[in-house]
């Protein structure tokens, strides 16, 4: 079973629903809760692969999440006001506004990271 945790902070000047909407264009069915920290969690990574492949960031998405694989978890952050318009845009440092934590844990973790970011290049092993 594959389950994904979200997490972010919405500040006093920021529309919460348009963080809300941030979260949900990665992964649209994402039940979510709260006002100054919005936590969200979802069962798919789905959207969140066709956005990777739409973008042509499968390769470099495959490296951020393999990076981070603590046994059945892998997690990192994307960048919210880049989300906010349907685009995946990977956090290495924390942005003005912050960003949404994504966690993902799921028993086949490995298949789950091929399934929406398979290795792109052509000939090269890992």
């Amino acid at each position: 079973m594959l389950e994904v945790r979200l997490r972010a902070q919405c500040y006093p000047t920021e529309d919460r629903d348009k963080v809300v909407r941030a979260m949900r264009s990665m992964f649209p069915d994402a039940e979510v809760s709260g006002e100054s920290v919005i936590s969200g969690h979802s069962r798919s990574i789905d959207e969140f692969g066709k956005l990777l492949s739409k973008q042509r960031i499968r390769d470099a998405a495959r490296a951020v999440m393999r990076k981070h694989m603590r046994g059945r978890t892998t997690s990192f952050r994307l960048n919210k006001q880049v989300a906010a318009i349907g685009k995946v845009s990977f956090s290495d440092e924390s942005h003005p506004l912050g960003d949404i934590e994504v966690e993902i844990t799921s028993d086949e973790l490995e298949s789950a990271i091929d399934r929406v970011a398979p290795n792109t290049r052509a000939g090269e092993r890992e």
